[in-house]
């Protein structure tokens, strides 16, 4: 079995996109800058967001965090985007979800310049993904793709099972795989028999939040495990959706967690923040 290591690659990737700020600094003379948007406290959030800064400071990248309290309203949260999105020397805009019931996520993320979009949640970014045309891509499972890029892993004309059929990660991940020509099959809640569909697949991809969901007689022997899921549980110990134990003597390609998807995010991101900055020159034509 071969350890897919995510962190590894993500620290490769982040040492590239610290070339790439570099070579724009020098180009163009403008910095690429990413605002983050956080409502609410929620400390897993909070956690992330100050990943993602600490990933753009290292990077070079300019980032500015405009934290919220859960009690503000969706027209001030919209006002504050408006503003992002009319301010030229921020290239990235992204929200940090989840927000307050109170306010309607889909409307909060279709005010976002789908140009500055850097997280692929506008529909506007949606619809080019799924129609293969260039986007910018969620970055989970852009991450998952750029992972199978690394090791050489082809995905055309393979069956492939993804486990969730969220916005963002098992959604966008089918269209990824769809257009690499791969046979997809998404699963979610309410398909019968899981098993079924997993032990027909050559890869699987889990994202569905259960911890130890996919066992190891659920894949066929040589199978490819990608496990997106991060439970913490009572123990405060860190696990996926797979059987990291019962499944790395079958699997020919596993992700650890913690250790293997996760990492990748952030990496993409800042990725998508320098494709952005790239674009700074477009969306300044009116």
């Amino acid at each position: 079995m071969i350890l897919l290591d995510g962190k590894a690659l993500s620290a490769k990737i982040k040492e590239e996109v610290k070339v790439e700020v570099e070579q724009i600094v020098k180009d163009k003379n403008i910095t690429p800058g990413l605002a983050v948007i956080l409502v609410g406290n929620d400390a897993a959030s909070a956690t992330y967001v100050a990943s993602k800064a600490k990933a753009c400071k290292d990077a070079g990248i300019y980032s500015v965090v405009h934290e919220m309290p859960d009690s503000i309203t969706q027209d001030e949260l919209l006002q504050t985007i408006d503003l992002m999105n009319n301010n030229p020397k921020l290239d990235g805009i992204l929200v940090q979800l989840p927000l307050p019931k109170h306010i309607d996520t889909t409307t909060v993320l279709e005010a976002i310049n789908p140009l500055k979009d850097v997280d692929g949640f506008h529909p506007y970014n949606v619809g080019r993904l799924v129609s293969n045309l260039d986007s910018f891509i969620p970055a989970t499972p852009f991450g998952v793709m750029r992972m199978f890029e690394e090791h050489d892993i082809e995905v055309s004309g393979k069956n492939v099972v993804v486990i969730g059929s969220s916005d963002i990660v098992g959604k966008p991940m089918a269209s990824l795989l769809i257009n690499k020509k791969a046979t997809v099959t998404v699963c979610n809640s309410r398909t019968k028999d899981l098993k079924s569909h997993t032990l027909k697949a050559d890869i699987v991809v889990i994202a569905v939040g259960v911890p130890y969901l996919l066992k190891e007689d659920m894949v066929k022997d040589g199978a490819i495990v990608i496990d997106v899921g991060i439970n913490r549980l009572d123990t405060g110990k860190l696990v996926g959706d797979a059987d990291f134990e019962g499944l790395k003597n079958r699997c020919s390609y596993l992700t650890p967690v913690p250790g293997g998807v996760g990492p990748m995010t952030i990496a993409m991101l800042l990725k998508n923040t320098i494709k952005a900055a790239k674009l700074r020159e477009k969306r300044e034509i009116k």
